[in-house]
């Protein structure tokens, strides 16, 4: 599988305990109703997380975005704060994880009366499901980098589908990453209604010209915790940053360009519809952006 999200098989995932309404449980019994709201609609909110060294790695950015998203959508995760933590530590604990693990912490409105939109529906007692599976990025991203195609797919302002909310509804981002593949490419690039560019399907998205890191706005793009570390590791290190609305020819003309996501960090770009970048992979940049996003990890994760 191409993409930000490509991974190494590893053969420890079959046997690992899935966290499902408070019980441990194997693969195979890893089920939900029919009638969930996640399943019927799309309803409920998510959050991808990084065991790294021993801790789960920005832990509380991600928990501030879980708990907002939910409130978003009025949406009662049924845990406090500490009972998710409590949650995603018995998993961990159970499969004897450590490092180089993902996670999956996915919320939604639960089982409701019948397969329908209207979430009075709903029966009251959310649906808390968290994977937790070893999964690394595959080596090769690194050097073979990713080819983006910009999408006819906009992104969306808050007032008609907040970008910025980790939904599990993610059709618009299915038919842009759609159109992208059906052109050869590993991701779309998505631009903002006035045409300027955004993000990425699944990712949010940097580019390098003249020394200079550049991203969107913000208001777009998703509500990125590698998204915010990059931009403050550029704020702290003295290297130029700038967040502004950049034509999607900007882009194309840059030296170098990453995506940033929970999973994957920092993941070079190859090319952008159809014009390779000139640098070799990973560019200068980048490189010096995945070193010291490294650091940051090793840092979090030694507090």
């Amino acid at each position: 599988m191409a993409g930000s999200q490509d991974f190494a098989a590893d053969p420890r995932n079959a046997n690992a305990r899935i966290w499902l309404q408070g019980n441990l449980v194997t693969r195979a019994n890893a089920k939900v109703s029919v009638f969930d709201a996640g399943f019927v609609v799309g309803d409920g909110v998510w959050e991808g997380l990084r065991l790294h060294k021993g801790k789960l790695v920005f832990l509380d950015a991600h928990l501030d975005r879980l708990f907002a998203g939910a409130k978003a959508i009025n949406l009662d995760i049924g845990l406090t704060r500490q009972g998710v933590m409590d949650a995603l530590e018995t998993l961990l604990r159970a499969n004897g994880m450590e490092d180089g693990v993902h996670l999956r912490l996915m919320v939604t409105r639960g089982e409701k009366t019948g397969a329908n939109q209207d979430p009075r529906n709903a029966l009251g007692i959310p649906t808390i499901v968290i994977l937790a599976e070893w999964k690394v990025p595959s080596p090769a991203v690194v050097t073979r980098g990713l080819s983006l195609a910009t999408s006819t797919i906009l992104c969306t302002p808050a007032h008609m589908f907040d970008m910025r909310l980790n939904s599990h509804s993610r059709l618009n981002l299915i038919l842009a990453l759609n159109q992208a593949i059906a052109v050869g490419a590993d991701e779309a690039l998505m631009l903002d209604p006035q045409g300027f560019v955004s993000s990425c399907n699944a990712t949010n998205f940097f580019w390098v010209k003249d020394g200079q890191v550049r991203t969107s706005t913000g208001e777009f793009c998703f509500l990125g915790v590698t998204r915010a570390n990059v931009l403050q590791l550029c704020r702290d290190n003295n290297i130029p940053i700038r967040l502004d609305n950049f034509s999607v020819d900007d882009a194309r003309g840059a030296d170098e360009a990453f995506v940033t996501g929970t999973f994957g960090g920092l993941t070079p770009v190859r090319e952008i519809d159809g014009r390779a970048l000139p640098l070799a992979l990973p560019g200068p940049m980048t490189s010096r952006l995945r070193g010291l996003y490294e650091e940051l990890k090793n840092a979090e994760a030694a507090r």
